[in-house]
């Protein structure tokens, strides 16, 4: 029972200390992440890394849509033989 009261005074009192120099801590990390990401240096990498992602799709994207279609195209025969097999099978009334 005191393991538990102890556990939680230290908590209040880290959770009330935490708080009062949590915000200003939180603003300046903020801070110097806007800072970093808006240098120069960092907006380069980050453009060149964008150019290259764009360029890799370009490249991608008609082997991707092929890929799509055979897949539809497969799914749309393997359905249309179920349908047709399906209606064969049926007793007639």
């Amino acid at each position: 029972m005191q393991g538990r009261i102890l556990f939680i005074t230290g908590a209040a009192v880290g959770y009330v200390l935490g708080s009062r120099a949590g915000r200003r801590r939180y603003e300046q990390i903020k801070a110097g992440a806007e800072r970093l990401w808006n240098d120069p240096k960092v907006q380069s990498s980050v453009d060149q890394v964008v150019g290259q992602v764009q360029g890799f799709v370009k490249d991608k994207a008609p082997d991707v849509q092929a890929a799509v279609t055979q897949g539809a195209k497969k799914v749309v025969s393997q359905v249309t033989k179920r349908g047709s097999g399906s209606d064969s099978a049926t007793p007639a009334a």
